[in-house]
């Protein structure tokens, strides 16, 4: 769990350094799936810090989904948005209110909920099915995020959050069903799901950082990253909870999210 949460604060961080330097960069071809913007984006130093930080939170991602259940990943990835918050207003010089420091407050009330909850992570392999199908999903990720270049500019960042969380989410899956990096793995659909939906969740991020809300971008990734691969987790994988906390693991699991959606619902902090 406390690989998770620095993961979440790599991510969070990451999320406002990267805002800055896509809001800099000119727009490229408009697109949610926007190469152009982010080859101008990556050119920035603070671009280059948000992926270096970006990395060590994916370090401390896997070691955190090889030891403890999705769900509760998932949970302590979302505090990313109250991490997001408390940057933007360092850096960006945004003020939180009163209901928004609430909502910080009610994130860490639901992780620790959860951290006393979550059982071992479970032993499943996964089916060749679900595979194919996380594949699939990273494919229609970009599909999605093509699509939605065209909208208003808050809707648009919050849809391509939506779509990045749900690349990351592929991620976040094809973590526990990839084995190894052998030449047997080569043939394992997970593995090209893991990279599909890795390099469509950057893309797309870099396109909803651009315009609109921070946090709104980041509500999005939340939703994405949170609630599919929990249900996963539990239905196809085996995840579960400590014996008779499995009440407090929904609740731990519904606050913290709630809370980090609190976040976008009342703050908008600005690039």
């Amino acid at each position: 769990m406390l690989c998770a949460l620095g993961a979440a604060v790599c991510f969070g961080t990451a999320s406002v350094l990267q805002a800055v330097a896509a809001r800099t960069a000119e727009p490229g071809t408009g697109s949610g799936v926007d190469t152009a913007l982010f080859l101008r984006a990556v050119r920035q130093w603070r671009y280059l810090a948000g992926l270096g930080l970006d990395a060590v939170g994916f370090v401390l991602q896997i070691i955190a989904l090889r030891h403890i259940p999705i769900y509760a990943v998932g949970a302590a990835l979302a505090s990313s948005l109250a991490v997001t918050a408390v940057v933007s207003a360092r850096l960006l010089r945004v003020r939180l209110s009163g209901l928004e420091w609430g909502a910080v407050g009610v994130v860490c009330a639901g992780l620790l909920m959860l951290g006393l909850a979550s059982g071992e992570e479970g032993s499943e392999t996964g089916s060749f099915a679900l595979k194919l199908g996380l594949l699939a999903v990273a494919g229609l990720v970009l599909l999605v995020g093509a699509a939605a270049g065209r909208l208003p500019d808050r809707s648009r960042a919050l849809v391509l959050g939506l779509a990045a969380g749900t690349g990351f989410g592929v991620v976040e899956v094809s973590v526990r069903l990839v084995d190894s990096l052998s030449r047997q793995e080569l043939r394992n659909p997970a593995l090209y799901a893991l990279l599909l939906g890795g390099a469509a969740g950057f893309l797309l991020l870099t396109s909803a950082l651009q315009r609109g809300s921070v946090t709104a971008a980041t509500a999005g990734l939340v939703l994405g990253e949170t609630i599919g691969p929990a249900v996963v987790g539990v239905a196809w994988l085996g995840d579960s909870t400590r014996e008779g906390f499995t009440w407090l693991a929904v609740l731990g699991f519904a606050v913290a999210v709630a809370g980090a959606l609190g976040l976008s619902r009342f703050g908008e902090p600005e690039a």
